[in-house]
């Protein structure tokens, strides 16, 4: 038995992230209430070309019955109303089951947000950590970093403030000049 297989393998981080994912989506899935996966289904089909191709030959198909058959056979003649009430009434219904949708698919987006940035959180806890432990280690060893490099050290070893970078960041990004310059215009 050589030395390698004594040892337990050591899980691989990559496909373990995977299986956390799919579990993840899965769990979201079955979060799903009816109406939701109906809507979701509806907005799958609606979505494609082949409906797209379908719906264009049936309307084709229809006006070119309505206006070319004997007037007697004609069921909707120009100016085709049922057809513009069917229409109309399917074009309600498919913007709702697509809202139905993007409703689910943005509260998915931001419980995966939200989670990016906890992980993210940590990371950066995590790291400050790191940064302060190999700055006592140097220290211990008698090998002081480059004053350069301390003075940046000691900035990225300080405690990110979340809240003051989500106010700085409100405050510089265009869309809030915008606000406040037409705020002061008012």
């Amino acid at each position: 038995m050589s030395q390698q297989e004594g040892h337990h393998r050591q899980p691989d981080p990559t496909a373990e992230n995977i299986k956390a994912i799919v579990e993840v989506e899965r769990q979201a899935v079955r979060r799903a209430s009816f109406g939701e996966r109906v809507g979701q289904a509806i907005s799958d089909v609606v979505g494609t070309m082949m409906f797209v191709s379908v719906h264009t030959a049936i309307m084709l198909a229809w006006i070119a019955w309505n206006g070319l058959a004997p007037p007697s056979l004609r069921f909707d003649p120009y100016p085709f109303g049922l057809l513009t009430f069917i229409v109309s009434l399917e074009g309600v219904l498919i913007a709702t089951f697509v809202l139905i949708a993007q409703n689910r698919m943005s509260r998915q987006s931001d419980e995966r947000d939200h989670l990016s940035l906890q992980i993210s959180m940590l990371g950066e806890q995590e790291l400050t950590l790191i940064l302060k432990i190999l700055r006592r280690i140097s220290e211990r060893l008698g090998m002081p970093p480059e004053s350069e490099e301390e003075a940046h050290a000691e900035r990225l070893s300080e405690e990110t403030n979340v809240f003051e970078l989500v106010r700085t960041l409100r405050e510089q990004l265009p869309e809030a000049e915008g606000r406040r310059s037409s705020a002061g215009h008012s």
